[in-house]
């Protein structure tokens, strides 16, 4: 249930970003609210990578602006890291350290120092199977690998949580344990934004939709909108018609 608020955490305003002559991003612009999920869709080079790194503060907009929690991210990209959690598609972990060294040493990056109980129980709140704490990364699926990405956003008590294909290559229960996660986490007030092809849990789990091509956002969707919809068809609709233009 979304959170009644209207508290703009991710902002992006009239956003361009070009590459030699290739425009990748044409002016776009978006928001999500606290405790808002915004599924972005788009075909490979819709500009969705494009956006998420020029949030990341990795890519320098030609115009326009991002913030995170009201932070520039082009003035002060450390304070806005500071305020957010990635998790790409292949979570970046330690492979020989455990779930749980993982998320102590990461968190202390952050300057985050908690007791190995309290890593410990940020693990278990993710639903990490207990036998697997102690275990090296090494030997975890990518699922477990995610839910350890989001112990690590709860411990640095992230306001805004940017995903990229976060459900790719899980399998179905896998994909609804981790977007029961995400679900939570929305419902404490973190702002979500998922790039993601999964047009099923986009519909499932999104507050919000945005349809992204060849860098331009040429559709969003909110609300009941959501649920009066046939977002495949929808989708497909916009993406063709800006094939043929």
């Amino acid at each position: 249930m979304l959170k009644e608020t209207t508290q703009a955490v991710i902002e992006v305003c009239e956003l361009k970003k070009a590459f030699a002559d290739y425009q990748a991003l044409k002016g776009i612009s978006f928001t999500v609210n606290a405790g808002e999920i915004l599924a972005l869709l788009g075909p490979n080079g819709a500009g969705k990578t494009t956006t998420i790194n020029c949030l990341l503060g990795f890519l320098q907009p030609d115009s326009g602006t991002v913030s995170i929690g009201g932070i520039n991210v082009q003035h002060d990209v450390v304070r806005a890291r500071q305020q957010l959690a990635y998790i790409p598609e292949q979570v970046a972990l330690y492979p020989r350290l455990t779930g749980l060294e993982n998320v102590s040493y990461m968190s202390q990056i952050a300057g985050i120092s908690l007791s190995q109980n309290e890593y410990r129980a940020l693990l278990e709140k993710v639903q990490l199977p207990a036998h697997a704490i102690d275990k090296a990364i090494s030997t975890y699926s990518k699922g477990m690998r995610q839910k350890v990405g989001i112990a690590i956003a709860l411990a640095k008590q992230a306001t805004a949580l940017i995903l990229d294909e976060p459900t790719s290559g899980l399998d179905p229960s896998a994909s609804y344990e981790f977007s029961q996660l995400l679900g939570q986490l929305a419902g404490q007030g973190v702002a979500i934004l998922m790039a993601t092809h999964d047009l099923f849990r986009a519909q499932e789990d999104a507050h919000s939709v945005a349809i992204l091509n060849q860098g331009q956002l040429v559709h969003r969707l909110q609300g009941q909108d959501m649920q009066d919809v046939q977002l495949e068809s929808l989708y497909l609709q916009h993406i063709r018609r800006e094939a043929l233009c």
